[in-house]
């Protein structure tokens, strides 16, 4: 499957489809029935339905017109800025952003570029926010390189409940600032790893808004 334009994004169907499934039963055994019994898990249900749509909308975002902005590639909570290393980097910078199961889950590529490496590690599921779940949970990452040769790197990370990482973007592949390439189910992380020596344009605590909240500019 790659990614979707839709406003719901495809991999969200299954989900959506077994919620609306109990929701009906319960609805047709509490109105059958007659059952107070069933009403309230049937209510229980209802919001479910409305949770799942919620949680795999694909809204349409607009990069910034700088093409030096480097972009968030998740929405959500940024959980830390500063220093660290990374094996395919080495020193470097690192802004990490936390995604609850509230927020838009759907992950776009922070600059245009090519994708010069992918790689996988299998890990624990920490809580996202925990400072060891950079190196600890299970994730994916790209290496993207630009025209000129900055080479930034960003991994999608596994939660506490998140337990399925998808990512479509494939080593050789051009990339496009904001373009959609993957998404994590239910709560997760993506660190994003910059070149030593940028300015952070965000803090810790700020929101992000994935393909639009400019992180740093490349220059």
């Amino acid at each position: 499957m790659r990614p979707s334009n839709a406003l719901i994004t495809p991999e969200g169907y299954p989900f959506i489809a077994y919620s609306v499934g109990l929701f009906l039963l319960l609805a047709a055994g509490t109105l059958l029935l007659n059952s107070a019994v069933l009403a309230f898990p049937a209510g229980i249900a209802f919001l479910l339905v409305l949770f799942v749509i919620s949680f795999f909308r694909n809204p349409e975002r607009t990069p910034p017109v700088d093409t030096t902005l480097l972009v968030a590639p998740a929405d959500g909570t940024i959980v830390y800025v500063g220093p660290a290393t990374q094996e395919h980097l080495g020193a470097c910078q690192k802004i990490s952003i936390f995604m609850s199961v509230f927020n838009v889950h759907v992950n776009r590529a922070p600059i245009t570029g090519k994708v010069v490496e992918r790689f996988y590690k299998q890990g624990k599921f920490y809580d996202a926010r925990h400072a060891d779940a950079s190196c600890e949970n299970e994730q994916c990452g790209l290496v993207m390189e630009q025209e000129n040769g900055v080479r930034v790197a960003f991994v999608q990370i596994a939660g506490l409940i998140a337990r399925r990482i998808l990512c479509y973007a494939e080593v050789g592949e051009q990339l496009e600032r904001g373009q959609r390439y993957g998404m994590i189910r239910f709560g997760s992380r993506v660190d994003v790893y910059l070149p030593e020596g940028l300015e952070p344009l965000v803090a810790v605590g700020q929101t992000t808004v994935a393909g639009e909240t400019a992180l740093v500019r490349l220059g």
